[in-house]
């Protein structure tokens, strides 16, 4: 009888689980088809659900429905005009759909970006992740849309003074948009020696690392990260291309690439498969397992057939 009441419990716990929340464990999981049909079934249950149209806004742009993302985005604004987060997250949507436009569709939903990114910034200074955009966007865009340096120097100042690491990031990734990698190296280093929080922070510079071939800064971050998100996977993934980089541990190299390959969402800011699939056959390679080397690069193939470095790798594995 205990276990029947037990099983009848469990039944209706799952019962009463709203669709909002169903959506958030599909979003969780990356399947974000099945997040924005609960979420659909959400927002006819409750119109006013602001966050639920935040949430569909992020599936829709996993997804690469831009418009969609947009059309989410908006009905967040209209909901709650006063939220910095929905402001930034429809500066997000018209910024992606822009990068997915014509030059003329562009402009115009550049410039609706570069609104939305500063009206969050105004009502909240202290969105951080509403200051890096705005000032990448400043440091991206022509005058004529907006941007400007001085512009973003003006900001970055500003937000040194709340937050230094925040600050520093900003700047590093200005010079890094302008290609002075000198600078961007000093500065994103000041960002982690400065007490970083933000995880997709912190990853982004180990993304900059990776692209830069440096793996005593992907060590650092790989520690920073895993100090501020230990159930963060992409810790594992930057510290495993540091040792292959480095060639030491490339058992332990393989094993850390694996743990991200099972646990790692497919996500915007995360290492795609393919990506973690060339590094683990980069792993082999430095090992000299010649054949588990070539599985892995045709399965970072598999995931992303334009992936040059594992098509110029398995050309020199030919040559064995």
């Amino acid at each position: 009888m205990r276990i029947r009441n037990i099983v009848w419990a469990g039944v209706l716990l799952a019962a009463a689980q709203s669709p909002f929340e169903e959506a958030q464990k599909a979003y969780d999981r990356s399947d974000y088809t099945k997040a924005v049909e609960l979420l659909r079934a959400a927002v006819a249950r409750d119109p006013r659900n602001a966050e639920a149209y935040l949430l569909m806004t992020k599936s829709h742009l996993e997804l690469e429905r831009f418009d969609a993302a947009v059309q989410s985005a908006q009905h967040a604004v209209a909901i709650s005009p006063g939220s910095s987060v929905y402001h930034l997250w429809l500066g997000k949507a018209y910024g992606e759909k822009a990068d997915h436009s014509n030059w003329f569709s562009a402009m115009a939903l550049a410039r609706k970006a570069h609104k939305e990114f500063e009206t969050a910034v105004q009502l909240d200074e202290r969105d951080f992740p509403a200051q890096q955009d705005l000032i990448e966007y400043y440091c991206s865009a022509p005058g004529m849309l907006g941007g400007g340096e001085d512009k973003a120097n003006r900001q970055i100042a500003r937000l040194l003074t709340l937050d230094a690491a925040e600050g520093h990031y900003a700047r590093g990734n200005c010079r890094r948009q302008k290609k002075d990698f000198t600078g961007a190296n000093e500065e994103f280093t000041l960002a982690l020696e400065s007490g970083a929080r933000a995880p997709d922070l912190i990853f982004d510079i180990g993304d900059y690392a990776l692209k830069q071939s440096q793996p005593e800064r992907l060590l650092a971050v790989a520690e920073a990260g895993a100090r501020v998100a230990p159930e963060d996977s992409r810790a594992d993934f930057y510290r495993a291309a540091a040792y292959v980089l480095k060639r030491e541990k490339l058992a332990e190299a393989a094993d850390l690439l694996r743990a991200y390959l099972a646990r790692a969402p497919l996500r915007t800011g995360y290492p795609r498969p393919g990506v973690a699939h060339e590094w683990l056959g980069r792993a082999f390679e430095a090992r000299g397992d010649l054949e588990a080397a070539r599985r892995e690069y045709h399965a970072a193939l598999q995931a992303d057939p334009r992936n040059k470095n594992a098509h110029e790798a398995l050309r020199r594995l030919d040559k064995h």
